[in-house]
């Protein structure tokens, strides 16, 4: 590694204000975690993004344990996959300006589209290039804390806009027109396309919204939003006579 990346990967972990001691072995696998499988390199984040995510998972868990100990288990759960999900990685990353540290091959250069499932690959990366550096959560937990802070405020104030499955089922039951239906179809084939999955949901046979997302099941959650938000200030879905 180069003094040039070495100052840059330096300057990077310095903002994640952790208060990691920079060495060698910890510069060498976040430069791993920044390497991007398109550069066809063998130290790629490939690794590192596999393990990142379980690590993310434990470190969540231990701080709704934490932060948040009298929660149902149900919520907490419900509250967990909002702060791993895809989209709250790529916002933790889009704050460090992360797809800039990014070493790229040409293909994934030139996609545009992908540059919020490029920061959230490489923010998980960059959380196991740490664990494994470190040897513990201890730094993870000082970088992340304060954003999943921000988010479980969020999402415990209005958890509707988080959870929408569970409260458009709750809606429809409260008002006897039976559950939600859904209908999800995959409209590509590239795993990470944000509009891979396209899901259009009904309650009582009459279709409320669509929505589209990297999976069934963020497709699912989307169109429920969506529905939520289309009921507002509509009038209530009759039952099929």
């Amino acid at each position: 590694m180069d003094s040039s990346r070495a100052a840059e990967l330096t300057g990077l972990i310095q903002r994640l204000h952790a208060e990691i001691p920079i060495e060698a072995g910890l510069l060498v696998q976040v430069d791993q975690a920044l390497t991007h499988v398109s550069t066809g390199r063998a130290r790629n984040l490939e690794r590192l993004e596999f393990l990142g995510d379980a690590v993310l998972r434990l470190a969540a868990t231990e701080f709704i344990d934490r932060n948040h100990p009298h929660l149902a288990v149900g919520t907490c759960s419900n509250l967990r996959a909002q702060l791993v999900s895809d989209r709250w990685l790529a916002e933790v990353g889009a704050t460090l300006s992360i797809e800039t540290h990014l070493l790229l091959g040409r293909h994934a250069e030139g996609d545009r589209s992908a540059q919020a499932r490029l920061r959230a690959d490489a923010t998980e990366a960059l959380i196991g290039a740490l664990y494994t550096a470190l040897g513990d959560l201890q730094a993870i937990h000082r970088w992340l804390t304060p954003h999943w802070r921000v988010t479980a405020e969020a999402v415990l104030a209005t958890p509707h806009q988080y959870n929408g499955k569970t409260a458009l089922q709750e809606w429809s039951q409260g008002l006897g027109l039976g559950l939600p239906h859904y209908i999800t179809e995959e409209c590509s084939l590239q795993h990470g396309d944000p509009e891979r999955f396209l899901c259009r949901v009904s309650v009582s046979k009459k279709e409320l919204a669509e929505a589209k997302g990297r999976s069934r099941k963020e497709a699912e959650q989307n169109a429920a939003v969506a529905a939520l938000q289309s009921l507002e200030g509509r009038d209530t879905p009759q039952a099929s006579q």
